[in-house]
């Protein structure tokens, strides 16, 4: 599906007034599957609203309760480890009998899950791993399989020549840490030839900016490496003001990719300023985020192995058990080794709105 600028824009707002009116309520209302009051009364605190794909999971949280049969309370921590704290014991105080949240600081989290673990209620955290702590199952993808399909990609099609940065992301996460080892080690590894300037960013767009900047003043660069969505606009903009922003196939075109599959992406590879991204699944981080959690509540045990919706559990240490999800490439014709084209209609960015 190809957005125009009117309609991505129209995506965009309608994603972020779902976005405002899910995290202000402080509280959910979606109804149950089970009927008679029976569904499980769940907490999902929502880490952030300031991207696009958040936003998504945002919307797709109330949805996905409906099909899987909980009732909800939500809250929005706005990427606060403290705020995550204290919105967890309001939920707990609601009477929540189990938790989903997607900590930013996967260090700084570790007391909260003891917290929740006295209290036997528990914990299915998304998108990143904490630390260490007891949960009964984290949803997210192979964050390292990020990092190395997008070396490929740009090793490849730079032909193991050339400078890249990478916008790498807070190195406080899991998530930041996996997608930076993975990059640099798979660029060592087979593609030695090319350069990286690795930037801490912090997930910030500004700071990112910054040290584009840095780097081009004494630089030139063949390709960038964000770490997340949330980078590019700025980052279009930034190129566009030095007149280095050149389409796919044009002489000094700067190769991009990315990670997330928001419908901005989407559009920046149709229009050739970018070159691919990683699709995150935020449809499937809400639904089986509820699903694991009501799975908790009821019981349920699982092993690694098998996760029967195309994924596979792994175990992680002693007390984590990890659903790694599937990622696809996304390219603009899908004819790069083991990638989706970008019109693909079974990518949720291509679903969402």
């Amino acid at each position: 599906m190809r957005l125009n600028k009117t309609a991505l824009a129209a995506v965009t707002a309608a994603l972020s007034v779902c976005a405002l009116a899910a995290c202000s309520s402080g509280s959910g209302g979606a109804s149950s599957t089970s009927g008679g009051g029976k569904a499980p009364l769940v907490g999902v605190d929502y880490p952030r609203s300031d991207s696009d794909f958040w936003n998504a999971y945002i919307t797709y949280v109330p949805e996905m309760a409906k099909t899987v049969g909980v009732d909800l309370k939500t809250t929005s921590s706005q990427n606060d480890i403290s705020k995550l704290a204290d919105n967890v014991q309001t939920l707990v105080a609601q009477g929540v009998k189990g938790v989903v949240i997607a900590p930013q600081d996967t260090a700084a989290v570790i007391p909260t899950l003891q917290q929740l673990e006295q209290k036997k209620i528990p914990v299915v955290s998304i998108d990143t791993r904490p630390d260490s702590g007891k949960v009964y199952m984290v949803v997210r993808t192979d964050n390292r399989a990020y990092g190395e399909k997008a070396c490929q990609y740009i090793g490849k099609t730079l032909g193991g020549k050339g400078n890249v940065v990478m916008f790498e992301g807070d190195l406080s996460s899991i998530n930041g840490r996996d997608r930076t080892e993975a990059f640099n080690d798979c660029m060592k590894k087979s593609f030695p030839s090319i350069k990286v300037f690795g930037e801490p960013t912090k997930w910030d767009p500004p700071t990112a900016v910054s040290q584009l900047n840095t780097v081009l003043a004494g630089n030139t660069i063949d390709a960038i490496y964000m770490q997340a969505s949330i980078y590019l606009p700025s980052t279009l903009q930034a190129l566009q003001q030095k007149g280095l922003l050149k389409k796919r196939g044009e002489a000094g075109h700067i190769v991009i990719v990315s990670n997330d599959g928001v419908p901005a992406e989407y559009q920046a590879i149709q229009d050739g300023t970018m070159d691919a991204t990683v699709s995150q699944p935020a449809d499937l981080y809400a639904k089986y985020g509820l699903q694991f959690v009501k799975d908790a509540i009821d019981g349920k045990t699982y092993q690694p192995g098998d996760d029967g919706h195309g994924g596979t559990i792994v175990k992680v240490g002693d007390q984590m058990l990890e659903d790694q999800i599937p990622a696809p490439l996304v390219t603009i014709d899908g004819k790069f080794p083991d990638s989706l084209p970008v019109t693909d209609k079974t990518l949720w960015g291509n679903q969402v709105g």
